[in-house]
Protein backbone atom coordinates (compact mmCIF):
# COMPACT_ATOMS: atom_id res chain seq x y z
CA UNK A 1 0.00 0.00 0.00
CA UNK A 2 2.72 2.60 1.04
CA UNK A 3 4.37 2.28 -2.49
CA UNK A 4 1.17 2.61 -4.76
CA UNK A 5 0.31 5.59 -2.04
CA UNK A 6 3.58 7.06 -2.58
CA UNK A 7 3.26 6.96 -6.56
CA UNK A 8 1.47 10.49 -7.00
CA UNK A 9 2.12 10.26 -10.37
CA UNK A 10 0.65 7.37 -11.44
CA UNK A 11 3.59 5.66 -12.70
CA UNK A 12 2.16 2.47 -14.59
CA UNK A 13 3.87 0.01 -12.56
CA UNK A 14 2.79 1.44 -9.17
CA UNK A 15 -0.85 1.31 -10.61
CA UNK A 16 -3.27 -0.86 -8.81
CA UNK A 17 -0.76 -1.30 -6.05
CA UNK A 18 -3.11 0.33 -3.49
CA UNK A 19 -6.11 -1.57 -4.73
CA UNK A 20 -4.59 -4.94 -4.48
CA UNK A 21 -2.90 -4.26 -0.80
CA UNK A 22 -7.25 -3.05 0.71
CA UNK A 23 -8.43 -6.70 -1.09
CA UNK A 24 -5.47 -8.57 0.65
CA UNK A 25 -6.59 -6.66 3.62
CA UNK A 26 -10.24 -7.54 3.59
CA UNK A 27 -9.24 -11.19 2.87
CA UNK A 28 -6.72 -11.56 5.94
CA UNK A 29 -10.45 -9.74 8.08
CA UNK A 30 -12.20 -12.57 6.87
CA UNK A 31 -9.35 -15.45 7.74
CA UNK A 32 -8.85 -13.92 11.23
CA UNK A 33 -12.03 -12.07 11.56
CA UNK A 34 -11.19 -12.45 15.74
CA UNK A 35 -7.64 -9.96 15.07
CA UNK A 36 -8.53 -6.62 15.66
CA UNK A 37 -5.42 -5.10 14.05
CA UNK A 38 -6.17 -6.94 10.53
CA UNK A 39 -9.42 -4.49 11.05
CA UNK A 40 -7.33 -1.58 12.07
CA UNK A 41 -4.97 -1.74 9.30
CA UNK A 42 -8.00 -2.72 6.80
CA UNK A 43 -9.68 0.83 8.35
CA UNK A 44 -6.16 3.45 7.79
CA UNK A 45 -5.58 1.80 4.31
CA UNK A 46 -9.37 2.63 3.47
CA UNK A 47 -9.67 6.43 5.06
CA UNK A 48 -5.80 7.23 3.32
CA UNK A 49 -7.42 6.11 -0.26
CA UNK A 50 -10.44 7.92 0.73
CA UNK A 51 -8.52 11.06 -0.09
CA UNK A 52 -6.39 10.16 -2.78
CA UNK A 53 -8.54 12.66 -5.59
CA UNK A 54 -7.92 15.47 -3.40
CA UNK A 55 -4.42 15.13 -2.82
CA UNK A 56 -3.39 16.93 -6.04
CA UNK A 57 -5.36 19.29 -7.78
CA UNK A 58 -3.46 21.56 -10.92
CA UNK A 59 -0.53 19.91 -10.08
CA UNK A 60 -0.45 21.59 -6.40
CA UNK A 61 -0.25 19.64 -3.21
CA UNK A 62 -3.39 20.20 -1.10
CA UNK A 63 -2.82 19.48 3.06
CA UNK A 64 -5.64 17.59 4.38
CA UNK A 65 -7.04 20.44 5.84
CA UNK A 66 -7.37 22.09 2.50
CA UNK A 67 -8.64 19.67 0.55
CA UNK A 68 -11.64 19.46 -0.71
CA UNK A 69 -14.06 16.78 0.68
CA UNK A 70 -16.16 16.59 -1.93
CA UNK A 71 -13.30 14.79 -3.94
CA UNK A 72 -13.13 12.44 -0.89
CA UNK A 73 -14.52 8.83 -1.64
CA UNK A 74 -17.12 8.96 1.41
CA UNK A 75 -18.14 4.95 0.48
CA UNK A 76 -14.95 4.32 1.57
CA UNK A 77 -14.45 6.53 4.40
CA UNK A 78 -17.64 4.73 5.44
CA UNK A 79 -15.53 1.21 5.53
CA UNK A 80 -13.09 2.36 7.20
CA UNK A 81 -15.46 3.59 9.82
CA UNK A 82 -17.23 0.24 9.82
CA UNK A 83 -13.95 -1.90 10.36
CA UNK A 84 -12.70 1.01 13.08
CA UNK A 85 -15.79 -0.15 14.65
CA UNK A 86 -14.83 -3.90 14.20
CA UNK A 87 -11.78 -3.44 15.55
CA UNK A 88 -13.19 -1.85 18.58
CA UNK A 89 -14.81 -4.35 19.69
CA UNK A 90 -12.33 -6.99 20.10
CA UNK A 91 -10.85 -5.11 22.71
CA UNK A 92 -7.27 -5.43 21.64
CA UNK A 93 -5.84 -1.84 21.52
CA UNK A 94 -2.49 -1.83 18.73
CA UNK A 95 -0.95 0.36 16.50
CA UNK A 96 -2.63 -0.04 13.39
CA UNK A 97 -6.32 1.10 15.38
CA UNK A 98 -4.87 4.10 16.82
CA UNK A 99 -2.99 5.31 13.50
CA UNK A 100 -6.62 4.14 11.99
CA UNK A 101 -8.73 6.30 14.68
CA UNK A 102 -6.61 9.47 14.00
CA UNK A 103 -7.01 9.40 10.83
CA UNK A 104 -10.68 8.74 11.71
CA UNK A 105 -10.85 12.19 14.02
CA UNK A 106 -8.96 14.02 10.63
CA UNK A 107 -12.30 13.46 8.61
CA UNK A 108 -14.46 14.03 11.88
CA UNK A 109 -12.69 17.42 11.28
CA UNK A 110 -13.30 18.48 7.69
CA UNK A 111 -16.64 16.49 7.11
CA UNK A 112 -18.63 17.72 10.53
CA UNK A 113 -17.18 20.36 11.77
CA UNK A 114 -16.28 17.84 15.01
CA UNK A 115 -13.18 19.90 17.86
CA UNK A 116 -10.95 17.09 17.48
CA UNK A 117 -7.63 18.73 18.10
CA UNK A 118 -6.83 17.40 22.13
CA UNK A 119 -8.74 14.02 20.95
CA UNK A 120 -5.38 13.81 18.22
CA UNK A 121 -3.01 14.93 20.93
CA UNK A 122 -4.23 12.10 22.88
CA UNK A 123 -3.95 9.33 19.99
CA UNK A 124 -0.45 10.21 19.53
CA UNK A 125 0.38 9.87 23.13
CA UNK A 126 -1.23 6.15 23.22
CA UNK A 127 0.17 5.64 19.69
CA UNK A 128 3.64 6.91 21.38
CA UNK A 129 3.15 4.16 24.78
CA UNK A 130 2.27 1.62 22.33
CA UNK A 131 4.39 1.72 19.44
CA UNK A 132 6.75 4.95 19.44
CA UNK A 133 8.49 5.34 16.18
CA UNK A 134 10.09 8.56 14.22
CA UNK A 135 6.82 8.67 12.35
CA UNK A 136 4.74 8.56 15.39
CA UNK A 137 6.89 11.40 16.96
CA UNK A 138 7.10 13.58 14.36
CA UNK A 139 2.85 13.27 13.87
CA UNK A 140 3.12 14.23 17.63
CA UNK A 141 4.37 17.21 17.33
CA UNK A 142 2.17 18.40 14.69
CA UNK A 143 -0.66 17.63 16.73
CA UNK A 144 0.88 19.28 19.15
CA UNK A 145 1.31 22.91 16.91
CA UNK A 146 -2.39 22.13 15.64
CA UNK A 147 -3.46 22.28 19.30
CA UNK A 148 -2.27 25.44 19.52
CA UNK A 149 1.16 24.54 21.80
CA UNK A 150 3.86 25.48 19.23
CA UNK A 151 6.08 25.22 22.53
CA UNK A 152 5.61 21.99 23.29
CA UNK A 153 5.61 20.58 19.96
CA UNK A 154 9.30 22.59 19.50
CA UNK A 155 10.23 20.36 22.82
CA UNK A 156 8.91 17.52 21.41
CA UNK A 157 10.71 17.88 18.05
CA UNK A 158 14.20 19.03 19.62
CA UNK A 159 13.86 15.68 21.98
CA UNK A 160 14.29 13.08 18.68
CA UNK A 161 17.16 11.56 18.12
CA UNK A 162 19.31 13.82 15.85
CA UNK A 163 19.83 10.23 13.95
CA UNK A 164 16.98 9.06 13.01
CA UNK A 165 15.42 12.45 11.58
CA UNK A 166 18.88 14.04 9.56
CA UNK A 167 17.20 12.47 6.19
CA UNK A 168 13.39 12.03 7.70
CA UNK A 169 11.94 15.26 5.52
CA UNK A 170 8.15 14.84 7.65
CA UNK A 171 10.15 15.85 10.48
CA UNK A 172 11.71 19.24 8.80
CA UNK A 173 8.53 20.11 6.77
CA UNK A 174 6.96 19.70 11.02
CA UNK A 175 10.04 21.52 12.46
CA UNK A 176 9.60 24.37 9.44
CA UNK A 177 6.20 24.83 10.41
CA UNK A 178 6.18 24.96 14.24
CA UNK A 179 8.89 27.50 13.65
CA UNK A 180 7.23 29.70 11.50
CA UNK A 181 3.85 29.71 13.80
CA UNK A 182 6.83 31.08 16.21
CA UNK A 183 8.30 33.99 14.66
CA UNK A 184 11.75 31.39 14.80
CA UNK A 185 14.01 32.84 12.00
CA UNK A 186 15.53 29.22 12.08
CA UNK A 187 12.25 27.97 9.89
CA UNK A 188 13.78 28.80 6.97
CA UNK A 189 16.73 26.36 7.39
CA UNK A 190 14.61 23.71 8.44
CA UNK A 191 12.26 24.52 4.94
CA UNK A 192 15.68 24.37 2.74
CA UNK A 193 16.01 21.11 4.67
CA UNK A 194 12.40 19.90 3.80
CA UNK A 195 12.24 20.87 0.06
CA UNK A 196 16.47 19.09 -0.48
CA UNK A 197 14.89 15.71 1.20
CA UNK A 198 11.66 15.62 -1.26
CA UNK A 199 11.58 13.79 -4.10
CA UNK A 200 8.30 15.13 -5.00
CA UNK A 201 7.86 18.22 -7.14
CA UNK A 202 4.55 19.25 -5.64
CA UNK A 203 5.29 18.51 -2.66
CA UNK A 204 8.63 20.60 -2.71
Amino acid sequence: FGAGWNEVDGADQMSGLTSEAIFLAKLVTVLIPEDAEAWGLLSLMLHAEARREARRKDGRYVPLMEQDVECWRHDLISMAEHALTQASRLHQPGRFQLEAAIQSAHAAARLYGHEVRNDVVALYEALLDLAPSTGAETGYAAALSNAGRDTDALLALERMDTGRIASYQPYWAVRAHVLKRLGDERAGESYDRAIGLSTDDAAR
